[in-house]
């Protein structure tokens, strides 16, 4: 925070809250980007889609209420447009812009931004070593005294049904901005659940078949590093938010009081569960792949112990043909009528009993 207020003074860039010129209502700089602009008073969702100019103009007039701006992946100059009408910090605006920012709380003056990663697991028929499993985007809030801006990345973490669910509890709104940021994080946590109990299926069908293989030779094992990959992803998107939930819950941020950081300390306790849940699937796969290439070890000892028994029998045979194929003048039995019926059932009565031996010790 002390390099971030530094190179503020180093550039000198204006970031408060400018003053909206009243006289201009239907100002409206936001673009194709724009999913919803809503404003809210007293908790109540008041009706008609208004610009953003006239929006945030009218709760200023009117000293009670927030604006609620929804955009997607928005362009730079439409993120610029916002930026100077709601005093954004310009790197905070950069970081919305371009996406790809681990989970953090930064205060810029009056206003907090937020970045969150959103998850959602990818349906698949059956995992395969190319399986897509998770799929993340981002969430990036700024939430100031009277709005919330909210800007979504990604092909998913839609914030729809969650306006919907709040707008459904006008108690909740009333406590303003702060309980909008409550709402999202929340409800980014949750799908974390949902997700890791989808990924617990996974590593639950990985784990069936390599433990009751038939052939006792194991699994394919490129199945079990994709799902290691795909849960990395998982973990890099949850495990980063640990701190800055810390920091809402515990340390005083402008614009959430003591009363909303309670709620902050709930999701923060679903976060460790889930952090845990992906640090056991994590020791779970390193078992499950143990477990496969002890399999293959194993299969790989069989098949040795088979092919020295098969030799140990072949070798009979072929050193008594050895022997008697060098020709000497002088050797037992050489000119004896049934030697060489009784020579093949020698080798034959040899065979058997070192095959039975090695059958008996479980080698063939």
């Amino acid at each position: 925070m002390s390099m971030i207020r530094s190179l503020r003074k180093a550039v000198r860039l204006p970031h408060r809250r400018p003053k909206v010129d009243l006289s201009h209502p239907a100002r409206s700089p936001l673009g194709s980007s724009v999913v919803n602009c809503v404003v809210y008073l007293d908790g109540k969702r008041q009706t008609g889609h208004c610009p953003a100019g006239e929006a945030i103009a009218r709760v200023r007039k009117s000293g009670n209420g927030f604006v609620w701006i929804g955009l997607h992946e928005p362009s730079q100059a439409e993120i610029a447009d916002v930026a100077e009408l709601f005093g954004l910090h310009p790197l905070a605006v950069e970081d919305a812009v371009h996406a790809h920012q681990r989970p953090k709380v930064e205060t810029y003056d009056e206003t907090l931004f937020t970045v969150v990663k959103t998850v959602r697991y990818v349906e698949h028929d059956r995992l395969t070593a190319t399986s897509e499993v998770v799929d993340t985007g981002e969430i990036m809030v700024f939430t100031g005294p009277d709005f919330v801006i909210s800007v979504r990345h990604g092909r998913h973490g839609s914030l729809g049904p969650l306006r919907e669910e709040l707008e459904a509890d006008p108690a909740r709104l009333a406590k303003g901005p702060a309980a909008v940021l409550h709402a999202i994080v929340d409800h980014v946590v949750d799908d974390y659940l949902v997700v890791t109990s989808a990924v617990q299926d996974d590593i639950d069908v990985v784990e069936t078949d390599v433990f009751a293989h038939r052939s006792g030779r194991g699994t394919d094992p490129t199945r079990i590093y994709q799902l290691k990959r795909e849960l990395l992803e998982l973990k890099r998107a949850v495990a980063p938010l640990d701190r800055p939930l810390q920091a809402l819950s515990t340390q005083p941020v402008p614009m959430i009081d003591l009363d909303t950081r309670k709620y902050f300390r709930d999701v923060s306790d679903h976060l460790a569960q889930v952090t845990e849940r992906i640090t056991a699937f994590d020791d779970l796969l390193n078992s499950i792949l143990q477990a496969n290439l002890a399999q293959v070890t194993v299969a790989q000892n069989e098949d040795m112990r088979k092919i020295s028994a098969w030799v140990a029998i072949i070798a009979v045979p072929t050193m008594v043909c050895a022997i008697y194929g060098m020709n000497f003048d002088h050797m037992p039995e050489l000119r004896w009528t049934y030697s060489y019926p009784v020579v093949i059932v020698l080798m034959v009565v040899a065979c058997v009993v070192i095959h039975r031996g090695f059958r008996r010790n479980g080698w063939l």
